[in-house]
């Protein structure tokens, strides 16, 4: 005859804690190691050593008066002839006038009120022009 036990074992119902705080810390290494920061992408720009004022005949400057409104008023040299585009025209604009005149300067005078970013649009129309004399000036009223 057959004895049957109607005892049945328990399996314990916890969860060992003792590795979890170790395990929360290799995870925490792992994801700072393997995380990567993206750079900030900024300006380019290369500014000189020493500010020395050097006087520049108005007919080699292009004034490009960026508005609070995002439009560029765009002047050249003494003349009182403005005319006003979008930041997107300066690319093919700059191309024309620097091919007219080698010793050309972009002079960039932003509105207080613009926002930094019509400045940018500009700035980057110029590079993408491949100009290289540019002035950075804050518009005085």
């Amino acid at each position: 005859m057959a004895v049957i036990n109607n005892k049945k074992s328990r399996v314990g119902g916890e969860v060992p804690m003792s590795s979890t705080a170790d395990i929360a810390f290799l995870l925490l290494i792992f994801f700072l190691v393997t995380t990567t920061f993206p750079k900030d992408k900024g300006l380019a720009i290369v500014l000189p050593e020493e500010a020395e004022e050097v006087q520049v005949s108005q007919k080699n400057i292009l004034h490009l008066i960026i508005q609070a409104n995002g439009l560029v008023d765009v002047k050249r040299g003494e003349s009182q002839q403005v005319q006003t585009m979008r930041a997107a025209e300066i690319e093919s604009l700059w191309r024309q006038e620097v091919a007219a005149n080698p010793n050309l300067i972009a002079a960039v005078k932003t509105d207080p009120t613009a926002p930094y970013k019509f400045m940018v649009d500009v700035l980057d129309a110029l590079h993408s022009a491949n100009a290289e004399r540019i002035s950075l000036q804050v518009l005085e009223n």
